[in-house]
């Protein structure tokens, strides 16, 4: 009995210990499960590196640990798909295609509507670097709004990225180039000033996305021609390409933080642009510490063994481009990179340099961050060809349009004006408002447009062509010469458009694929023009339409006023009759000389300096660099200089007229005229004046900007005197015969001072 009392109690007992064991079992899975929740809803929360799936994906960390943790991820073949313009998607890893080739030289170009600014030549001709840093702001904005909606559809084609190949900062050597229209004109100071300004517009200033990315192209000596841009090599002093063709690629690196640079077709100094271990690293990477992504011309790879015949097969072009700092090949030649890593001609350490470099920018994009993580996916389709957009696009043009001539100030028109008689073939053509490399919209304004909405509805106005745009008329009956010079005005809308003047295979009118053979009107329009004239007392104004200097020696003197108006984009027909009219004063100043013909130039091949822009030409132009009238006379006077290198100088309105002036700084050096510049412009302000208001304005010099350059290229300062000249335009004869303000000078021994 005793023995099965014990029996029962020990199983008792061992069922209490199975039921605790159990409990205190259950506890722990329990406890488990919710420090497993705990720690999920804290790694949520708080370690979001723990909820990707891979360590590229985490934001938290920084974009150069992403890059790398992605890089180590990739197979040769997918990094090798990485490095050419079009990037295929990496399915496995969820990563979508990516197209490197997008536009926005004056707007976003070739991707659908957008506001249409100015040509880039017509920023030039503001010299207002606050305008063109709010129009690089505006161009983001869009970019990003149209992005924004792209990728909602799933449209990741050429042109619907976010890096831009732009702007084009070569140097407008010679007025024949036809896509000098692009640039910001011949002067490197001033191609700095307003090409800083457009990038950090563009890239915008969030401390860590870059809302687009800009590229410094064609670097480094590129400017024509284009028949032989495939093949030519631009042999230059180490004079110029210090002191010319590079300062305005070194401003942007260094003050803008450019995040691209695209090398040119050409040979430079022998070597290939993409292939150029001087120019691409020892000057741009390390003199100038660019850290962002170099792409090659498009097809300028395979110009290295197809014309420079500086290789043998793809595969050594493939090679020496990486080599010398090629990341991105647009074009085809870099699908080669792996049977050049098989030929030991680079290794995969140099490839994952180069991937690097160039990843590192899609991460400052936001490219691989979920969608909401970055401020500027917010931006929303309404900004695009906006009010506030196509305001900036007017504001440009006017302050871009210059006049070079005011017979007995003839303009401003008024708008009660009892008749007027419109001709000329640009007068009703949209062609001429884009230029080059634009986009589309569907509120541009002709310049007939703007005329007839600015003049009185009680006036009779009547427009005929009158001539087609660069050859004889077909139909020899001429109605309009007779009625338009019965008209109180006739206004003739003239000039070229880029049918005529452009890239190799966009304007379809040049017999020189894009460049002009000389620098005149099509003999039709001035022998028009002169017949307009003939036998008439009333006035003629001419509006010329163009991006690159048109020499009118014949028709200067004939006609009474004379505007030039670039390629004005969306607005432009409402900002040409804001200053035909009077409701803004002509303010623009030309960023290129004019020639009085193409006798007065070198040779187009000859990159040699002497004889070109401002600077070395000693023959007399036909308009000089910085000249344009305005409505109002300016006077300049007391111009002093301290032992700070601080400036003064006063400016008058002595007009009737509000009015800007560009105010531009000139120095010359003891050895101006032989060894270094006749003039060379150093500074410039815009400034608004009332009708006889006097301002005293103040630039702030720098010992630096009085250096020039020897003939290995070296910063030197001269001994003896510099003159500090002021004006409104260059300080030459010819500008004042023009109807320029006489500039004021003062010579200063700079090395005495310091």
């Amino acid at each position: 009995m005793t023995i099965k009392t014990n029996y029962s109690s020990i199983a008792i007992l061992l069922f209490l210990v199975f039921i605790c064991v159990i409990a205190s079992s259950c506890n722990r899975t329990t406890e488990k499960k919710q420090k497993e929740l705990t720690e999920s809803t804290i790694t949520k929360n708080s370690e979001p590196e723990k909820s990707y799936q891979y360590t590229w994906q985490n934001p938290s960390l920084s974009k150069e640990e992403r890059v790398n943790a992605l890089i180590k991820e990739l197979t040769i073949e997918e990094k090798a798909s990485q490095m050419l313009d079009v990037c295929p998607p990496i399915a496995r890893l969820g990563i979508p295609e990516y197209n490197w080739w997008n536009e926005a030289l004056h707007g976003v170009a070739r991707n659908g509507r957008a506001t249409v600014f100015p040509q880039a030549i017509a920023f030039g001709a503001t010299f207002d670097e606050e305008l063109i840093y709010r129009v690089g702001t505006a161009i983001s904005d869009e970019a990003r709004a149209k992005y924004n909606e792209a990728i909602k559809i799933n449209n990741r084609s050429r042109y619907a990225g976010l890096t831009f190949w732009s702007p084009n900062v070569n140097i407008f050597r010679d007025p024949r180039w036809g896509r000098g229209q692009e640039t910001y004109g011949e002067d490197p100071y001033l191609t700095g000033r307003i090409g800083v300004s457009f990038v950090k517009g563009l890239q915008g200033d969030n401390p860590k996305y870059m809302k687009a990315a800009a590229c410094a192209k064609h670097y480094a000596v590129h400017s024509g021609p284009e028949e032989l841009r495939h093949e030519f090599d631009a042999v230059v002093s180490k004079k110029d390409l210090f002191e010319t063709y590079l300062p305005a690629f070194k401003a942007l690196v260094q003050e803008a933080d450019v995040e691209g640079v695209m090398g040119a077709y050409n040979r430079t100094l022998g070597e290939p642009c993409c292939g150029s271990p001087y120019l691409l690293q020892d000057i741009l990477r390390q003199d100038w510490g660019f850290d962002g992504y170099i792409v090659s011309d498009c097809g300028a790879i395979g110009d290295f063994h197809k014309f420079h015949k500086v290789t043998a097969t793809p595969e050594e072009s493939t090679a020496l481009a990486l080599k010398s700092g090629t990341n991105i090949n647009c074009g085809s030649v870099f699908k080669n990179i792996k049977n050049a890593l098989d030929q030991g001609l680079i290794t995969e350490d140099l490839l994952n340099q180069r991937l690097k470099e160039n990843l590192l920018t899609r991460f400052k994009l936001g490219l691989f961050d979920p969608i909401g993580a970055n401020p500027y996916d917010n931006i929303e389709a309404d900004v695009i060809d906006s009010k506030k957009h196509r305001d900036i696009a007017r504001e440009v043009a006017q302050k871009s349009i210059v006049l070079l001539k005011n017979k007995n100030n003839v303009l401003p028109l008024k708008k009660d004006i009892r008749t007027a008689y419109i001709v000329g073939p640009n007068a009703s053509n949209e062609e001429v408002l884009l230029g080059n490399y634009y986009g589309v919209t569907s509120s541009t304004q002709t310049i007939l447009d703007g005329i007839v909405g600015k003049i009185s509805p009680g006036t009779s106005i009547n427009y005929k062509s009158g001539v087609l745009p660069f050859r004889d008329n077909v139909n020899p009956i001429d109605w309009s010469t007779g009625e338009a010079k019965q008209a109180d005005v006739c206004i003739a809308v003239m000039g070229i458009s880029a049918l005529l003047e452009g890239e190799e295979g966009e304007a379809l009118a040049s017999s020189e694929k894009g460049d002009k053979k000389d620098l005149k009107l099509p003999k039709n329009q001035i022998d028009y023009i002169k017949k307009l004239k003939k036998d008439s007392k009333n006035p003629l104004v001419l509006v010329l339409t163009g991006g690159s200097p048109i020499a009118i020696p014949e028709i200067h003197d004939l006609v009474d006023a004379i505007l030039f108006v670039w390629y004005p984009g969306e607005e432009g027909g409402n900002a040409v009759a804001d200053v035909l009219f009077g409701d803004v004063a002509p303010s623009g100043k030309l960023p290129i000389t004019f020639p009085k013909s193409v006798s007065q130039l070198p040779p187009y091949e000859d990159y040699n300096m002497k004889g070109r822009t401002y600077k070395y030409m000693s023959k007399e132009p036909l308009y000089p660099f910085g000249f344009g009238l305005s409505y109002t006379e300016f006077q300049y006077s007391d111009l002093t200089i301290d032992n700070n290198l601080t400036v003064t100088v006063k400016i008058s309105n002595q007009g009737t007229k509000m009015s800007e002036e560009v105010i531009q700084l000139y120095i010359s050096s003891p050895l101006a005229g032989t060894k270094d510049p006749l003039y060379d412009l150093k500074s410039f302000k815009r400034e608004k004046l009332q009708p006889g208001e006097t301002k005293t304005i103040t630039f702030q010099l720098d010992q630096n900007i009085f250096n020039q350059f020897d003939e290995e290229g070296k910063e030197v300062l001269r001994d003896g005197n510099y003159t500090i000249y002021i004006g409104g335009a260059l300080p030459s004869k010819r500008s004042q015969a023009l109807g320029a303000p006489e500039a004021v000078k003062k010579e200063v021994n700079i090395k005495k001072m310091l």
